[in-house]
């Protein structure tokens, strides 16, 4: 089995990782206070305003977990692009070492 010497990836910023937490946490914790929204009024083409919100909710989580995706890709990119520069600034390439 070998192992590489180098790391995939440098050090994680903690930033994306928290704005992404919060975010899914606003997805999950809003919808579930339901007396903000335990009403009828207003109605939406005869939609009582609780179900219509619900499912506002629905496309709002999707966009909510596309904008996480979308900041937990570029930050595993940015590592990625940083290990690979730390390796060539050392000069010392792919070398694997064999156990």
């Amino acid at each position: 089995m070998s192992v590489p010497s180098s790391p995939t990836r440098a050090p994680a910023r903690p930033g994306p990782y928290v704005a992404s937490g919060v975010l899914i946490l606003l997805g999950i914790v809003v919808p579930l206070l339901v007396p903000t929204y335990a009403h009828a009024a207003p109605a939406l083409f005869g939609i009582p305003f609780f179900y219509w919100y619900q499912m506002l909710w629905v496309f709002g989580d999707a966009i909510i977990l596309w904008i996480c995706y979308r900041l937990i890709s570029a930050e595993d990119r940015r590592r990625r692009d940083a290990a690979r520069a730390e390796v060539g600034a050392d000069g010392a390439g792919a070398t694997e070492v064999t156990r």
